[in-house]
């Protein structure tokens, strides 16, 4: 029997629900509560499989509640009850198991327990043949180019509205850092009513902590006193993995070129791009710095080891992505030379002049000037 909990601040609509779940056989009810608050006291003490949130209560709303019970039991089902079709829009949106309008009918309230079975059929169901399980290690959140939660064969992850995409990003964007929430609403809901707003942020964090949790059981919103803070618990984070890569890797030999090479390759392209947050840009240009700098000393390594082929695949890689970068038309022009390709040469360096001077409005730098005029003009 699926173990409920029911919440509502009115007395004549919590004793018809309790009778027609009694009626209905439809579980056994733990506790039934006309405070918020001490429902969700009680639900955190019980661990209910299933808890009934009437949405419009005083003090602490079912949208408040069923964010606390969330973020300290994931698996927990919640349905919403409300007298008013705005809310019951709203409660679809958090994507809630099921959700009732007051005054609720047996019929309706039947086909709700009928969900409730069915998901917890689906929960003791193994999701993997005998023998194989989801380990942390399968999940890795990729935040190079676009955000991207990477599962193995269960296939892309698709979040319930881009808001709440949006707000995970930034959670992964802060790895553990806790964010308070009147942050939050400042930076997503900035223009619209504070209540509405913690309304929306609920919303969203509900929608969050349900998706990730069918990703992943370790990938964890917790709440604290004033804020949030996600917790991954062994699940990756691929900008997290190139950066300890960068830190940890042994200094440039023949023997370690492969992995400076791999290192390289992980950076499938800058930090959230596709996205466009703009809360993210000063990590993105930090990351391509890192990623510009190690690509330059690899690519000068290639050089040394009279590897030209390699190195210039590299540089014009490098350059594709800092086509604004005079350093490394120098290196091109510098390596062309070494060569003996002068056609390739004075394209670079007349490409570099065209360059600054659309963008800038300069010219090459007085040494490169200089080293271009004794060397081929």
């Amino acid at each position: 029997m699926i173990r409920i909990i029911l919440a509502d601040d009115e007395a004549l609509a919590l004793f018809s629900l309790q009778k027609q779940l009694e009626k209905l056989n439809g579980g056994v009810i733990v506790g039934a509560y006309q405070n918020g608050a001490e429902a969700v006291e009680a639900v955190l003490r019980e661990k209910p499989e299933a808890v009934f949130l009437d949405i419009d209560m005083p003090e602490l709303s079912g949208l408040e509640a069923a964010e606390i019970i969330m973020s300290h039991l994931p698996e927990t089902e919640i349905i919403f009850a409300t007298a008013y079709e705005e809310y019951a829009l709203k409660a679809f949106e958090l994507a809630a198991i099921d959700y009732l309008l007051k005054p609720v009918s047996t019929q309706r309230l039947a086909k709700t327990l009928a969900r409730l079975s069915q998901a917890k059929a689906a929960k003791t169901e193994p999701d993997h043949p005998a023998g194989t399980s989801r380990t942390k290690e399968q999940v890795t959140i990729r935040c190079f180019q676009t955000l991207e939660v990477d599962t193995g064969e269960s296939g892309p992850v698709h979040w319930r509205t881009n808001k709440a995409q949006e707000l995970f990003a930034y959670f992964v964007h802060l790895r553990d850092q806790p964010v308070r929430k009147d942050a939050l609403l400042e930076m997503f809901w900035p223009d619209i009513d504070p209540k509405k707003g913690y309304t929306q942020l609920y919303t969203t964090i509900y929608q969050i902590r349900k998706t990730a949790n069918a990703v992943h059981p370790g990938i964890r919103i917790v709440s604290g006193d004033k804020g949030y803070r996600l917790e991954l618990n062994g699940v990756g984070v691929d900008v997290v993995t190139w950066e300890e890569g960068l830190q940890t890797v042994p200094p440039l030999s023949e023997h370690t070129l492969a992995r400076h090479l791999q290192l390289l390759e992980l950076y499938r392209g800058d930090y959230l791009e596709d996205c466009g947050y703009w809360w993210a840009e000063n990590e993105r240009e930090r990351l391509r710095m890192l990623w510009y700098r190690h690509a330059m000393r690899v690519a000068s390594f290639l050089e040394t080891r009279d590897n030209a082929a390699e190195a210039f695949q590299l540089y014009f890689l490098i350059q594709r992505r800092f086509p604004f970068t005079e350093e490394v038309y120098w290196a091109l022009i510098k390596l062309f030379t070494y060569i003996g390709d002068r056609v390739s040469v004075e394209r670079q360096y007349d490409t570099l002049s065209q360059m600054l001077h659309d963008e800038f409005g300069t010219k090459p730098a007085r040494t490169l000037e200089q080293w271009y005029r004794e060397r081929v003009v």
